[in-house]
């Protein structure tokens, strides 16, 4: 994942509290559903590829709500809780990006 501190311009209607409220209560829906517990089943974190047990893994956006994203079924991979927290604001594209420069 990154290795230093990044920056990045937030537009505010996406880190509005009523939208983030909205996404997140929509994840914690997904979280429910039959398509959720079939992706965490195998255990495997989408970055790292590690094996862990399907409750340790955490519903991970692709694109951060912060950034626009949206808690849809194409935008949240199981990942485990260390990729998560160490992603951050990033996307993966970003993150490949910045690992070829």
């Amino acid at each position: 994942m990154q290795s230093g501190p990044e920056y990045f311009s937030l537009d505010p209607a996406w880190t509005d509290p009523a939208r983030l409220r909205r996404e997140r209560d929509k994840g914690r829906e997904l979280k429910k559903s039959t398509w959720w517990r079939q992706k965490v089943a195998p255990g495997l974190c989408h970055y790292c590829g590690g094996e862990f047990a399907a409750a340790e893994l955490t519903m991970d956006h692709i694109v951060p709500l912060a950034r626009g994203g949206e808690s849809k079924k194409g935008n949240v991979v199981p990942a485990c809780r260390p990729c998560n927290q160490s992603k951050k604001l990033s996307t993966p594209a970003e993150d490949l990006l910045a690992s070829l420069s």
